[in-house]
């Protein structure tokens, strides 16, 4: 279980293919710190088993479904990724529960400074669409932000300056792609109203959730 509060930004050292996955190797300082083998760390949003560890880097195997799921396939050597250790019982919950489960990838249609911060926009996707509520939380690359507006086919996220300044979207550029996490509970609420097969779920509506 993660938060959204990306802790380092590291870079991809290197990532080997092959018929089964992949080994991704990140170079790393902070979240080495009290880490061991066996631990997840969430790497651009995806939770992942670190395998291996030496004093400047973590390595992890990756999935084939991973790397096609989700935009870690697209790494190269020296990408900068978001990293964010597992939330230990007890700590503050500064962002929002986030699973490292990536539900899709999208891209990014625009990117504009307003003031001091950024508004990052970008594509719907539209099977998704009734997981979003403005205001509500998103997890893009890892990153907890907030709906800033919802449109039928975009929306977009206002990006302070040092979240900005903390995680990879100041690399980023219109076009590229980025892995997305809706909000756990809205996805329990959807199933909730739309019931397991054989189960009659016609007690249950919106108003009775309320």
């Amino acid at each position: 279980m993660f938060t959204g509060l990306i802790e380092e930004v590291g870079e991809v050292k290197e990532i080997r293919k092959g018929g089964k996955g992949a080994l991704l190797s990140i170079k790393c300082s902070k979240v080495l710190k009290g880490t061991r083998i066996g631990d997840s760390i969430a790497v651009n949003g995806v939770c992942l088993t670190v395998v291996e560890m030496e004093k400047d880097y973590l390595s992890f195997f990756v999935s084939n479904e991973t790397l096609q799921r989700s935009n870690l396939g697209e790494l190269r050597s020296r990408t900068p990724v978001n990293l964010e250790r597992a939330l230990k019982v007890g700590d503050r919950l500064g962002g929002h529960i986030v699973q490292g489960h990536v539900d899709t990838t999208t891209k990014i249609t625009g990117i504009k400074r307003e003031g001091e911060s950024f508004i990052f926009t970008f594509k719907l996707p539209r099977e998704y669409s009734h997981l979003l509520i403005e205001k509500g939380s998103v997890a893009v690359d890892g990153i907890s932000l907030t709906v800033a507006r919802l449109g039928s086919e975009e929306f977009s996220v206002a990006v302070i300056p040092h979240t900005y300044e903390n995680t990879n979207l100041r690399w980023k550029k219109t076009g590229d792609r980025v892995n997305l996490e809706f909000d756990l509970i809205g996805k329990y609420v959807e199933r909730m109203l739309k019931g397991a097969p054989g189960r009659d779920t016609r007690g249950i509506t919106p108003q009775l959730l309320l």
